[in-house]
């Protein structure tokens, strides 16, 4: 199987995370918009693409905050995910027209909205990868990590 380049978008406003709302099954959850880098895409232009499907809005790509690996039957999934190899680039975004967030034009799968989770509470939701609410608070603080977090979920 082929590693799979993807890119997320850590948007902040106001203590707030956006976030993609996800229901599978019973399971209610929570990811970072975004999604996989097509070929001939650089990482700026997969982004900008996944969060006009995904959150219906233009971003300003920042800095690349985090990389994360998902190699899949290392972890709770691996039933389903035993041949996912994932390498997953975090970008700090911006958003200028904050009206305009909604659910995109080609969601994901199981998508179900577009939720602000406060910062300081992300460990009260089911975010994936689990590993990252440290992190993207540690961020919002001020407090430096490293980029490569391995592989988390």
């Amino acid at each position: 199987m082929k590693i799979r380049n993807s890119v997320k978008a850590i948007i902040i406003k106001e203590e707030n995370l956006l976030t993609i709302k996800k229901v599978s099954g019973d399971q209610e959850f929570y990811i970072l918009p975004g999604g996989g880098q097509e070929h001939g895409e650089t990482l700026e232009i997969a982004l900008k693409r996944e969060c006009v499907e995904e959150v219906n809005t233009d971003v300003e790509v920042g800095n690349l905050i985090f990389m994360r690996e998902y190699i899949g039957k290392n972890h709770e999934f691996s039933e389903k995910h035993r041949h996912v190899h994932q390498i997953e680039f975090m970008f700090h975004c911006k958003i200028n027209e904050w009206a305009n967030v909604k659910i995109g034009v080609n969601p994901d799968q199981d998508q179900v909205g577009v939720e602000w989770l406060p910062i300081k509470e992300l460990y009260k939701f089911d975010l994936y990868p689990k590993e990252i609410r440290s992190r993207i608070i540690g961020f919002f603080q001020g407090i430096e990590n490293n980029v490569y977090l391995g592989d988390i979920n």
